[in-house]
């Protein structure tokens, strides 16, 4: 054999070392920490949404009409909004693992509070806590995901824990029903029960953070030397490789005109998922007459089809590298499901379309938080991620009240199905927009391994190339 072809042999032999040690690495991280984040986000989402089933009784009892009840379902995201960007802010700082920990049992205590309500007001108080305490929990795991994971693998790391929002509500929906059948006990409401039962595990999962989560990857000991030095590396190398500047101050990552012009179809979007996600279970009440338990099924199947969405854009995401193509195909199919639900003629066929409303939403959202890390980075990123989910919760507030005012003014929802409808359009044209900015025309993708051999960054997963 001649000394050119063993030379070559090394290279391969290294090259698939460094490949074995990259798969080895990123599995390791996504089996300690995405369970987890997934857990913690479907009890928020479960805490957060369950006022939805449990408007089918707790409206009459508190004697809410539907305007008011879109008022106090959206004022949690004004609350949210307040204390979005602060919150980020801290988590960066002070680290992932103590914050989220605070937010998760702060949240939870105020989740089971729910349950003494007596008045409207008591409604609006309640909800607006739990959007101050919730505030950073997404924003926060988006930033931390982007501490963890390359860029080529962002999207389905992050589609993983965010899987968490329609299985939240393929599990909470029936759950939250079938504990509206405690209706009586000890002398309490069924919905009363719901809230009870439902905050206690965010508590206990708060404790548990404390332990499990690990802030930085050169803190992880669940990783070798080698994995943390290939990982810090592959970092490293993404941050090299980026566009987004260095160093940023936060008040100007705060008033970066490209993260302002992302903030405006997430919030045209949001409107549209908050939209459906408070008024789902009303929607196929009115239009199916199911039972409780079964309207809680419908939701929850819905939410499993809204699963599987969300899995198929982060994974073409990320095998394409085109983000914000697929965060505009989402916002379309929100529109067109919208649009259906408001004129199409039977009580299915609306059902459907606002089922596939929730798809498009999901649809999107995956490749959509890509977008900002792609900016900005350290502390700048998570103020500039806050910031966008700061005003897109905005729509939170929006989107549910449009529905309850139709209704009460109108006698349905048809109208504000049809602005919703055009709003999430809007936020397709103005994603293809953005799309024209230089850091969102690139796309990331996997290449062949390059570099010298044995170099952890052999394994180039920061790669990038024109789209």
């Amino acid at each position: 054999m001649s000394p050119a072809t063993t030379a070559a042999n090394v290279d391969v032999a290294f090259a698939r070392d460094d490949a074995d040690l990259a798969r080895a690495t990123l599995r390791r991280v996504s089996v300690r920490l995405l369970p987890l984040l997934f857990i913690l986000y479907l009890w928020n989402y479960v805490d957060r949404t369950n006022v939805a089933i449990a408007s089918l009784r707790m409206n009459v009892d508190l004697h809410l009409s539907a305007s008011a009840y879109s008022f106090g379902v959206g004022i949690f995201s004004l609350g949210y909004v307040l204390f979005e960007v602060p919150s980020n802010v801290i988590l960066s700082r002070v680290g992932a693992r103590r914050w989220i920990a605070r937010i998760m049992i702060s949240w939870g205590l105020v989740a089971s509070a729910m349950m003494f309500m007596r008045t409207p007001l008591h409604f609006y108080l309640l909800r607006l806590l739990l959007g101050v305490a919730e505030a950073g929990f997404f924003p926060g795991i988006v930033f931390y995901l982007s501490q963890w994971f390359p860029a080529p693998q962002r999207a389905r790391a992050i589609s993983r824990f965010i899987i968490a929002i329609p299985i939240a509500g393929a599990i909470g929906s029936p759950l939250s029903a079938s504990l509206l059948a405690l209706d009586g006990r000890l002398g309490l409401a069924g919905w009363r029960w719901l809230f009870l039962v439902e905050g206690i595990p965010s508590v206990l999962l708060g404790f548990a953070v404390l332990t499990l989560l690990t802030d930085r990857v050169e803190d992880a000991p669940w990783l070798c030397d080698e994995q943390r030095a290939w990982l810090v590396a592959c970092l490293q190398q993404d941050a090299d490789e980026s566009l987004a500047p260095h160093g940023v101050p936060l008040l100007r990552a705060l008033t970066h005109p490209t993260i302002w012009l992302l903030a405006l179809p997430y919030f045209l979007i949001d409107a549209g998922f908050y939209g459906y996600t408070y008024w789902a279970p009303i929607v196929v009440r009115d239009n199916l007459h199911p039972s409780d338990l079964v309207t809680g099924l419908i939701v929850g199947a819905i939410a499993c089809g809204a699963a599987v969405a969300m899995l198929a854009f982060g994974a073409n995401s990320d095998r394409t590298g085109e983000r914000c193509l697929h965060a505009v195909a989402g916002a379309a199919l929100c529109a067109l499901g919208y649009a259906g639900a408001a004129l199409l003629p039977t009580p299915v066929g609306r059902v459907i379309s606002f089922a596939a409303a929730s798809w498009g939403v999901t649809g999107f959202l995956v490749p959509f938080w890509c977008l900002p890390s792609m900016l900005l980075r350290g502390t700048a990123a998570a103020a500039a991620i806050a910031l966008v989910n700061s005003i897109g919760n905005v729509g939170g507030f929006v989107g549910p009240y449009l529905i309850g005012f139709s209704k009460d003014r109108l006698g349905g929802a048809t109208g504000a199905f049809l602005v919703l409808a055009g709003m999430a359009l809007a936020g397709a044209m103005g994603l293809l927009v953005i799309r024209r900015h230089i850091a969102f025309a690139r796309r990331v993708r996997i290449s062949a391994p390059t570099g010298e051999p044995g170099d952890p960054r052999a394994i180039r997963m920061g790669q990038v190339r024109h789209g």
